[in-house]
């Protein structure tokens, strides 16, 4: 893939920003609905996930299109090598991790709505109990979801802790061209 120059465009920019707040926001939603069984926010959580989806899609391709932007400041090879695996762990978890959840909630029987526009209709048995489409695809969802959780939370920490050493220890323009308007 190529690599861009130092400034980013506002397409990059914004499909980060708004990506990144999804993600952070969701996974501490779902925590908090899955530790303390808050069911009303699962159909918000499944809504915004399956938003986030489309849009990491959409980055994904624009990444691809676009290729990686290039390194800012100077840094060893072990460095770039943890930057770059870090990269790829969040690139791949903002597509992995919402298409878990539809996997889970949809081959679970759970169906998909989005603020109440139905994608996928639940599936019922004449008790009105859900019956599993695919349960093999719903129980895999599941598994997929709730195992990357700390890989994604961890690759998030060290994305950040990353991106400070960058901007205070470093003093070079990683963080700045992410937020400036130019």
């Amino acid at each position: 893939m190529s690599h861009s120059t130092v400034s980013l465009s506002g397409t990059t920019k914004l499909l980060h920003i708004i990506i990144a707040l999804g993600m952070i926001t969701l996974l501490a939603v779902g925590i908090i609905m899955s530790e303390f069984e808050i069911f009303a926010l699962y159909d918000l959580h499944k809504s915004f996930g399956a938003i986030i989806f489309v849009l990491a899609l959409a980055r994904v391709i624009w990444r691809v299109k676009k290729g990686w932007p290039s390194a800012v400041g100077q840094m060893s090879q072990v460095q770039h090598m943890i930057a770059k695996a870090i990269h790829w762990i969040l690139i791949i978890s903002t597509v992995l991790y919402p298409l878990s959840g539809l996997m889970m909630s949809i081959g679970g029987g759970h169906g998909l709505a989005i603020f109440g526009f139905e994608i996928v209709a639940e599936t019922l048995d004449a008790a009105g109990e859900t019956v599993a489409v695919n349960a093999s695809v719903g129980g895999l969802g599941h598994d997929i979801h709730g195992l990357i959780t700390y890989f994604v939370i961890a690759a998030i920490v060290l994305h950040i802790v990353g991106a400070l050493k960058h901007h205070f220890v470093d003093k070079d323009e990683t963080i700045t061209r992410m937020f400036s308007l130019k």
